[in-house]
């Protein structure tokens, strides 16, 4: 079982609400070294009518936080009357439960909630780093507790990014979403696969089976064979395009590639210069250890699985198929902070811009966030009831991991490892949760249950 740990020691200095935190113990640790600079610059300070503007001395994202409030001094925003009830939530699952006897739900999570353009929550619990590989539990000293602007391997939400850089392209006039895939890569052929459009390769109704194989792909000798074995894939047996929702990565490392030779740019470059670069997001980006400083791998990384034959992952992709693309991959791969993942759920809930940025039109977000999968079968092994709406590349209305949240038009999108983003607009909420589920071992625990409790909190006092 794993102890109750400090929420957090970053001070975010000139963001939050003020907050009195005196019932939730151990929030007072001293403050951690500032942060560096991430993989972009910051965004420059601009009016928002989403969110108001704060600038911190110590990095974060311009715009995030209403300016002139107080944040805890340890980072914490516990400024609404539910926020105590999320962290008593999230802390449920740091020790096993009767749904979940055997293992915790996870070692640590970060949660961050904005609601009309204010962030009212945003805490952490439980810890980044508690495993050793093998896995061996790490004695006290050697952990490394969570902290509110920890930094995360947020898995298939790096789908969520690729899809934004497609609209972007789509608003551009250089890609249509209906043209067949084979039109841009004309190496995408075999049996059925002439009818595939591009959009079904955001909308998961491709037909295309639900990953490439780790094995098959893995043995190729070099990246670019990777990439050919995965663009020759085929269709899933009787399956034809369009008729089925189903889950599936490689709908969206197609639109990498799609992407790459439209722009002549890797995809890792267009994330910089068309999302984070614009929207000012610091900790945001693949391969961290490559632009993280020392003190930061070590003070707010969040560790993954423990036990794989690349022994502790922490920094590095946890995603088998990204991996041995190099790191970088449409579907996965991603890494980021909770207040980072929030501005994509801001920049949708305004229509395609934040913080004065214009990034997609508001006619492509309206069309993006309409289900395109209406009245479609889904297959999901995992989840049975997982119905097919979903617009382009997100989900929409899921109450398995969206709880009560669901069924007035929320979208949003997980990860694997235990991330989300959720986006109510009728309550104008944005709910990002991070959790390192997959440490040290991915299948101790379901995150469902943990996204559906945290759902309903807000469901039911927002």
């Amino acid at each position: 079982m794993l102890p109750s740990r400090r929420l957090g020691r970053r001070a975010l200095i000139g963001a939050g609400f003020a907050a009195s935190v005196a019932g939730l113990a151990g929030c007072g640790d001293d403050a951690a070294p500032a942060s560096g600079a991430g993989p972009s610059a910051s965004a420059g300070a601009a009016d928002d009518p989403v969110a108001a503007e704060v600038v911190a001395d110590t990095g974060g994202v311009a715009g995030l936080n209403p300016s002139g409030s107080a944040a805890a001094a340890d980072g914490q925003i516990l400024g609404a009357p539910y926020s105590a009830k999320l962290v008593d939530t999230m802390r449920h699952y740091l020790v096993p439960t009767a749904e979940n006897p055997k293992h915790p739900g996870y070692a640590g999570a970060v949660v961050l909630v904005n609601v009309g353009g204010k962030v009212t929550t945003h805490a952490a619990v439980g810890d980044a780093l508690h495993w050793g590989a093998g896995p061996v539990e790490l004695p006290a000293k050697s952990r490394v507790a969570m902290r509110p602007d920890s930094i995360f391997d947020v898995a298939s939400v790096t789908k969520v990014y690729t899809t934004i850089l497609a609209l972007q392209q789509a608003d551009r006039g250089r890609l249509d979403l209906a043209a067949p895939v084979s039109q841009y890569l004309p190496a995408f052929t075999g049996p059925g696969k002439a009818a595939v459009t591009v959009q079904m390769l955001l909308t998961h109704t491709s037909g295309l089976p639900v990953g490439p194989s780790i094995p098959e792909t893995s043995k190729k000798p070099d990246v670019a064979a990777r990439w050919e074995y995965i663009v020759s894939t085929p269709l899933a047996a009787g399956v034809a395009p369009g008729s089925l929702f189903r889950y599936t990565s490689l709908g969206l490392l197609l639109t990498q590639q799609i992407l790459e030779k439209l722009t002549g740019k890797p995809l890792e470059q267009q994330v910089k210069t068309e999302l984070t670069g614009p929207l000012g997001l610091r900790d945001t980006g693949f391969k961290p250890l490559g632009w993280l400083s020392a003190a930061d791998r070590a003070a707010r990384l969040v560790a993954t699985d423990a036990r794989t034959s690349r022994g502790l992952l922490r920094g590095t992709v946890h995603d088998d198929i990204c991996n041995v693309l190099g790191g970088v991959a449409g579907s996965a791969g991603m890494f980021t902070t909770a207040a980072d993942l929030s501005v994509l759920g801001l920049m949708l809930l305004g229509g395609g811009q934040y913080n004065g940025k214009r990034i997609l039109s508001e006619a492509t977000v309206r069309n993006a966030l309409t289900n395109k999968n209406s009245g479609l079968p889904a297959t999901d092994v995992d989840r049975p009831d997982r119905s097919s709406t979903h617009g382009i590349g997100l989900e929409i209305d899921q109450p398995w991991f969206m709880g009560r949240l669901a069924g007035s038009g929320a979208y949003g999108h997980t990860g694997f490892t235990g991330c989300e983003l959720v986006v109510e607009p009728k309550r104008r909420l944005v709910l990002v949760l991070l959790t390192n589920r997959a440490h040290p071992n991915w299948s101790w625990a379901n995150p469902d249950p943990t996204r559906v409790a945290i759902a309903n909190v807000l469901a039911d006092a927002v």
